[in-house]
């Protein structure tokens, strides 16, 4: 099946339409929660029974090393482009936006990749919250920097609280705590979570979407008041960033699922977790600018282009 005419995609679409022609569509917050833990909920323990059968692999242990390597590459080559064009807060504030990633592009391509029958690792989901966190911690460290540099700035923001709140993030947490249980009941708790994790995923996932696509139209950036560098960097960055996720993993011998996956997750950028943290962070950075290039611009690239074409390069460079 073409991405395009994947129902869960084609309800994306609906939902985008839906917000731009100002439809009282909405999906109730508590409802679109829940949603969201579910995926969370399902893909961990999707993660947790394959790593049961698996185990500690050196593919396991590669894998999940790139995935660390890129969550700090990333938002360092981010911060260091951006900072030439824009503030240097506002470099920060998007260098971690796009350090970050995407649990629901993530969540999508593991779909994508289970209906075209391409194998992957049940440990990518481990790697998609490792990528979570450093460059929530890489953005506060820049950010007091900055706050150094300027006179008569005292305010500065511990690297600790912000880690501490970042990794005991409900979601995050919900994720691990799914593979943990995935991995200890094994195939007994495969079979008794088949129809809540499996069978019911594949609406859950096209319910979602649609909510995302309302919110996506209603956070399109102002365009003609962006710079052409931020467009640039929103559309042209995840291209790059999956190119170093596609290197690491060939330099590792990773499989095409894995290093598809990976690059899906290096090319995605936080809407939720990361520019939830930074409103509190980094005060003196513009949200409508991270917020606004990661949701109205680079997540609906990923999600309608980015994941068939990544998988797709990962398979021609991998199998």
């Amino acid at each position: 099946m073409s991405n395009l005419a994947d129902p869960a995609i084609l309800f994306f679409l609906f939902g985008v339409f839906a917000g731009l022609v100002k439809s009282n569509l909405e999906i109730p917050q508590p409802i679109s929660r829940f949603l969201s833990l579910y995926l969370l909920m399902a893909l961990g323990l999707k993660g947790g029974f394959a790593l049961a059968h698996s185990g500690l692999t050196i593919s396991v242990a590669s894998g999940l090393f790139v995935a660390l390597v890129l969550a700090f590459l990333v938002p360092t080559i981010g911060y260091a482009l951006l900072r030439r064009v824009i503030s240097g807060f506002d470099a920060a504030a998007i260098a971690a936006t796009y350090g970050s990633i995407s649990a629901v592009t993530f969540i999508t391509a593991t779909r994508y990749l289970e209906d075209s029958g391409i194998p992957y690792g049940g440990h990518m989901a481990a790697a998609a919250a490792l990528m979570e966190s450093p460059a929530i911690v890489m953005a506060i460290l820049f950010a007091n920097s900055l706050r150094k540099q300027t006179v008569g700035s005292v305010e500065q923001h511990s690297v600790g609280s912000v880690l501490k709140e970042s990794l005991t993030d409900g979601a995050q947490l919900l994720l691990l705590g799914a593979m943990v249980v995935g991995i200890i009941s094994g195939d007994a708790g495969k079979a008794a979570m088949q129809p809540f994790s499996g069978d019911l995923f594949k609406g859950m996932l096209a319910f979602f979407l649609l909510d995302m696509g309302l919110m996506t139209a209603r956070n399109f950036p102002p365009f003609r008041a962006l710079s052409p560098w931020l467009v640039a960097y929103a559309v042209g960055g995840p291209i790059f960033h999956a190119m170093l996720a596609l290197g690491l993993s060939i330099l590792f011998g990773l499989s095409a699922g894995d290093a598809g996956l990976l690059m899906v997750l290096a090319a995605s950028a936080s809407y939720i977790a990361v520019p939830a943290v930074l409103r509190f962070a980094l005060p003196e950075a513009n949200p409508s600018l991270y917020f606004g290039l990661s949701l109205g611009l680079t997540f609906p690239i990923n999600i309608l282009v980015g994941i068939p074409t990544y998988i797709w390069i990962a398979q021609r460079w991998l199998s």
